[in-house]
């Protein structure tokens, strides 16, 4: 077992112990990261690690993941501690949930109940405060039997908040006639979001959809594209409702860029079936920028979990440019290696603004790739004609224009998605 205190608590935060369990199903992974990961969510959460532990066994013991003397030592260490809530780097069944509370004597949460309880905290608008509603209750549903001690909690803290875990009369059917009501209620937002997206499809503005690991500076770099000011922090999960903001090209196009929720490895599956209605947005992209911290140890796990959430929500249709962020941290051999590794990524600093001019030259070149060259000719004094130019000049890169009396001849390469609408407006010379 090792064994790490942190430092001191600041006096208003929880005093947490973070504990993890090493099996041969972990066998070749650096625990230490993932607790790292672990006191980054805390540290989300309002709380102050003040002892970290791991725990080697062959398998999961299934009464208290550790093993009843294990479990009774840890609990030792944490009271010596004077730790307020133990945060276990897994998913406990509701047994062993119970069993560690009545062995530790405070609360013990798993980190599928962290990550919710920071979006909990973060959810500002009714739609991400109802995703998130939804997405504890179905967490909560299945951990009723049993536990009317964790029922009865009122106190505040770290895994107390949201709905149905201060009242000790909440059952199935109370939960289930809520779950059903919060469905009925994403559902909606997930049509109204379907007539935004038919809005824009209909005047066939291309969508570019930024998604990555949480912390991978995916807002600054939104911020950076856009002109935005978006709040942007070092800190987990800081962006929950989509973001899309208007973006003129170089080339006079305009395009929609969004910023989404951050991923994390092992996103609990109730967020990401939550999220859904939200996710809609990468789902439906023209391009995704895959944001990657270029600087982060571990970054090739990081990638690998977004791959695994666009897999898990059907987005693996939509091209995507794996943008590496934070070169600015790198040196200039690893910069080498990276453009040998990744030759059709591209590196960028968002905070500094290094690379951003080229990203966006990117986004143009990729978006008109599937680009026809075609000529046409309008009639200046016809009205019709003239919204039929400026919706040429909106959607298509002109590369000539040529006017001779109230003829206006245009050469330019139009996306095909946009071209046979186009045609039916002028004739084409």
């Amino acid at each position: 077992m090792i064994t790490r205190r942190a430092t001191q608590p600041e006096p208003s935060a929880e005093r947490a112990a973070l504990l993890t369990l090493m099996t041969r199903a972990t066998r070749g992974t650096d625990p230490e990261v993932s607790m790292d990961e672990l006191a980054g969510l805390a540290k989300a959460a309002g709380a102050t690690v003040v002892v970290r532990a791991s725990q080697e066994r062959q398998t999961p013991d299934s009464a208290t993941l550790f093993g009843k003397g294990k479990a009774a030592e840890l609990a030792l260490l944490c009271q010596a501690s004077d730790v307020a809530i133990v945060i276990v780097d897994h998913t406990l069944s509701p047994a062993q949930a119970r069993n560690l509370e009545a062995i530790f004597l405070c609360r013990v949460i798993d980190r599928t109940e962290l990550i919710l309880d920071i979006f909990a905290q973060r959810a500002r608008t009714r739609e991400g405060k109802l995703q998130v509603e939804l997405a504890q209750l179905q967490y909560l549903l299945p951990r009723l039997v049993g536990s009317s001690t964790a029922l009865s909690r009122t106190g505040g803290g770290i895994g107390t908040r949201g709905p149905g875990e201060t009242k000790l009369e909440t059952d199935r059917r109370r939960i289930r006639d809520r779950i059903a009501a919060l469905k009925r209620d994403i559902a909606e937002v997930s049509e109204r979001r379907g007539y935004v997206r038919a809005r824009r499809r209909r005047v066939e503005v291309p969508t570019v959809g930024l998604v990555g690991y949480t912390n991978a500076g995916k807002t600054t770099l939104f911020n950076a594209v856009t002109g935005d000011s978006s709040v942007a922090s070092d800190a987990l999960f800081v962006t929950l409702d989509p973001v899309v903001r208007r973006v003129r090209l170089p080339d006079a196009r305009q395009i929609m860029v969004s910023d989404t929720v951050g991923f994390i490895d092992r996103l609990p599956h109730q967020l990401v079936a939550a999220f859904r209605a939200t996710l809609e947005e990468v789902v439906h992209a023209d391009l995704l920028l895959h944001v990657i911290d270029a600087a982060a140890p571990d970054r090739e796990r990081r990638e690998r979990a977004v791959r695994d959430v666009l897999t898990e929500i059907g987005a693996t249709q939509v091209p995507i440019l794996d943008v590496y962020n934070k070169c600015d941290r790198l040196s200039q051999a690893e910069t080498a290696r990276l453009s040998v590794v990744a030759p059709a990524a591209v590196c960028v600093s968002a905070a500094r603004g290094d690379g951003v001019a080229g990203l966006i030259d990117l986004m143009a070149s990729r978006l008109e790739m599937d680009t026809e060259h075609a000529t046409f000719t309008f009639d200046f004094s016809s009205d019709a004609d003239r919204r039929a130019l400026t919706d040429l000049h909106r959607h298509a890169r002109v590369t000539s224009q040529v006017t001779v009396g109230a003829t206006v001849t245009v050469e330019a390469d139009v996306p095909r998605r946009v071209l046979d609408r186009l045609q039916r407006l002028p004739e084409i010379a």
